[in-house]
C-alpha cells in the first residue's frame, strides 16, 4: 500500500521490506543464540540451518521455478542468445534448451552485488581453519571484524536500493498495487493518484509532455511524462474491460460505469462535457488516448474543485452555497456504498489513511514475527530430537518455508507475466532476499559470537552456501537462461543438503 506514495517509495521499497523480508530469519537466528552459553552453542544450529536454508533455498527452487513459469523462446541473435518477449511467440518449443527467460543487466549487476556481499563468511572462515584450542577465543576478533563488514554491506545494500527506487524502478510494482486496490474498491482513481501526481506533475516541466498533445481548443491539462506513464500502466487494464464491444473505444455510457465503479462522483454533465472535449473526431467514441487524457483532466478539476473547497472554510457565504450544493447533489444522487471506509475519504485523506493502515500492519507483522521465533526455534530442536536428525537439517527444510513463502509467492506471480521486466523484478527480489541474508542476518550471527563468545564451527554449512551463490554467480553471465538450467538450479537444494552430509562426513567441522 505504501508504494501508492511516490514520496515514501525510495524508503519502502528500498529500506523497509528488503529489512522486514530479513527479519523472520534475523530473529530466527536471535534467539538461536539466546539463553545459558552451552544450550545456546547447540541451538546456534538451529541458526545457521536457517541462514543456509534459506539463502540457498530462494536462489534454487523459486529461482528456477520462476525461470520456468516465465519461459519464453530464446533465439540465436547476433551470435548471442536471447529470449523473445513479443505477442504471439508465447507458443513454448519442446527443446527445453531453446526457452527459457532473459538475464537483464540488472540481474547480473545484482549478482556481483551478491558476491560481494559474501565477503564475511570468508572474514570469519578462512581463520578457523587454521585456529587451534579454543574456538570461540581465536574467532572472537574475527567475527567483530565479520559484524562491521556484514553492517557496512548491509547500510550499503540499502542505499544502492533507495538509488533505485528513487530513480523509479519500482514503478512496477507501485502500478500493480494501484490497479489492485482500484479493483478491490479500496481506493478511489482519486486518491490513487494524488500523490503521483503532486510528486511529478510538480517536478516535470512542461517539456517532457510528449507523449501527447495538446487538444485543439482545450485547456493545458495536459499529464506530465511520469503521471502519464503511470495513467496508461494503470488505465489500460480498465479501458479493456469497459471496452464492452471490443471496439478500442469507449462509448459515453461505458466511461459513465468507468467512473462510478471507481468512486468518483462524475454527474452526467460532467462527464458529458469531458467526453465532448476529447472527442476530437466527433465519432461519440473515445480511444485509449483521449479516455487517458480526459480522466487526468478530471483529476485535475478535481483538485482544482478541493483547492476551491479549502480557500472557503473560512468564508461563511462560501461555506452556505457549497453546503447548499452539496445537499442538492445527495437529494438528487444515491451515494454508492464502498467496500472500504478509506474510499470515501478525501483524496489528501486518503494518502494519510494508507500510510496510517500499512505502518499498523507492518507493526502487527513485525511484533508477531518476534513474539514466534523464539518457540519456533525450540520446536525446531524438539523435531530434531524426535525424528533423532542434526536440527542444522531440520531448520535447513522447515525454516525457509516460514520465514521466506512471501518471496516464493511475489518471484512465482512476477514470472508468470512473462515479460521480460516482470522476470527482472521476480529474480532481483530472489537476489536480494539472499544479500540481506549475507549482511543482516549474517551479521546477527557474527554479533553473537563476538558479544557472548559462541564459536563459529560451521565449514561444511558456509562452503555450502558460498557454493550456490557462486553457481548462480555463473549462470546469470549470459543474456538468457533456459528451462534446462532453471531445472538444474532446483536440484541443487536436495544436491546443497548432501554436500553438508558429505564433508561433515569426511571430518569438517
Amino acid at each position: 500500500m505504501l508504494l501508492l506514495v511516490p514520496s515514501l517509495a525510495g524508503l519502502v521499497g528500498g529500506v523497509i521490506l528488503p529489512l522486514l523480508g530479513a527479519v523472520p530469519d534475523g530473529a530466527i537466528m536471535l534467539f538461536s543464540g539466546m539463553g545459558d552459553i552451552e544450550q545456546a552453542q547447540e541451538s546456534l544450529s538451529v541458526g545457521i540451518g536457517a541462514l543456509a536454508g534459506s539463502t540457498i533455498m530462494l536462489l534454487t527452487i523459486p529461482w528456477g521455478l520462476s525461470v520456468i513459469a516465465g519461459s519464453v523462446p530464446i533465439k540465436t541473435v547476433d551470435g548471442k542468445r536471447k529470449a523473445i518477449y513479443k505477442k504471439g511467440t508465447k507458443q513454448l518449443d519442446g527443446d527445453r534448451s531453446k526457452t527459457g527467460v532473459a538475464i537483464s543487466e540488472q540481474i547480473q549487476k545484482g549478482s556481483y552485488i551478491m558476491i560481494l556481499t559474501t565477503i564475511p563468511y570468508f572474514v570469519i572462515q578462512v581463520p578457523a581453519f587454521f585456529i587451534e584450542g579454543n574456538l570461540a577465543v581465536g574467532e572472537r576478533h574475527w567475527a567483530l571484524l565479520g559484524f562491521i563488514i556484514c553492517i557496512c554491506g548491509f547500510v550499503g545494500y540499502l542505499a544502492i536500493n533507495v538509488k533505485a527506487s528513487q530513480a523509479d524502478e519500482a514503478k512496477h510494482h507501485r502500478t500493480q498495487v494501484m490497479i489492485t486496490l482500484l479493483k478491490k474498491g479500496q481506493i478511489s482513481l482519486a486518491g490513487a493518484f494524488e500523490s503521483v501526481m503532486d510528486t511529478y506533475d510538480t517536478a516535470e516541466s512542461s517539456s517532457d509532455t510528449t507523449a501527447y498533445e495538446a487538444i485543439p481548443g482545450g485547456d493545458d491539462d495536459v499529464p506530465s511524462k511520469k503521471v502519464k506513464e503511470y495513467l496508461c500502466d494503470v488505465l489500460k487494464s480498465s479501458f479493456k474491460k469497459y471496452d464492452v464491444d471490443g471496439d478500442g473505444e469507449l462509448e459515453f455510457s461505458e466511461i459513465k460505469t468507468f467512473f462510478r465503479d471507481f468512486h468518483e462522483n462524475a454527474t452526467d454533465d460532467d462527464a458529458m462535457a469531458l467526453f465532448k472535449k476529447y472527442d476530437t473526431n466527433n465519432d461519440e467514441k473515445l480511444n485509449f488516448d483521449e479516455f487517458v487524457l480526459g480522466c487526468y483532466s478530471f483529476l485535475k478539476a478535481s483538485r482544482r474543485e478541493k483547492n476551491v473547497n479549502a480557500r472557503c472554510e473560512n468564508n461563511a457565504e462560501c461555506a452556505v452555497a457549497t453546503s447548499a450544493a452539496d445537499q442538492a447533489l445527495a437529494d438528487d444522487e444515491e451515494e454508492e456504498a464502498l467496500p472500504d471506509e478509506i474510499a470515501e475519504l478525501p483524496a489528501g485523506e486518503q494518502q494519510y489513511a494508507i500510510k496510517k493502515m500499512a505502518f499498523s500492519m507492518l507493526a502487527v507483522g513485525t511484533f508477531m514475527v518476534l513474539m514466534f521465533a523464539d518457540p519456533m526455534v525450540d520446536v525446531m530442536q524438539e523435531i530434531a530430537v524426535r525424528v533423532n536428525i542434526a536440527p542444522f537439517y531440520v531448520s535447513f527444510v522447515l525454516a525457509p518455508l516460514a520465514s521466506n513463502a512471501s518471496e516464493v509467492i511475489a518471484s512465482q506471480y512476477y514470472a508468470s507475466k512473462k515479460t521480460s521486466k516482470t522476470i527482472t523484478v521476480s529474480l532481483s527480489a530472489l537476489q536480494g532476499a539472499a544479500c540481506m541474508n549475507n549482511t543482516f542476518c549474517l551479521a546477527i550471527f557474527m554479533g553473537l559470537i563476538y558479544f557472548r563468545g559462541l564459536a563459529w564451527q560451521y565449514t561444511a554449512e558456509t562452503i555450502s552456501i558460498l557454493v550456490v551463490q557462486y553457481i548462480i554467480f555463473a549462470m546469470t553471465r549470459e543474456n538468457a537462461m533456459s528451462v534446462r538450467k532453471g531445472l538444474i538450479i532446483i536440484s541443487i537444494f536436495p544436491l546443497s543438503i548432501a554436500l553438508v552430509a558429505g564433508l561433515e562426513a569426511l571430518g569438517f567441522d
